[in-house]
């Protein structure tokens, strides 16, 4: 992947995680459930993304 995409990712990511922080500080009572799951799947695959990307690009042998 080259770095470009991996830099948007990384601010979507952080976007979507500031999202989920902002959701939780809620009362219970006013936290929107599907909200939450749907943060926090895309906060959980953007950050695999990234996680698989810096893991490609490293080299072990060299």
């Amino acid at each position: 992947m080259s770095a470009s995409v991996v830099t948007i990712v990384a601010i979507f990511s952080v976007v979507i995680w500031i999202a989920v922080s902002r959701e939780v500080v809620k009362p219970t009572k006013m936290i929107n459930r599907r909200k939450m799951i749907t943060l926090l799947s895309a906060g959980t695959l953007s950050t695999l993304i990234i996680t698989i990307s810096l893991f490609q690009n490293l080299s072990f042998f060299h």
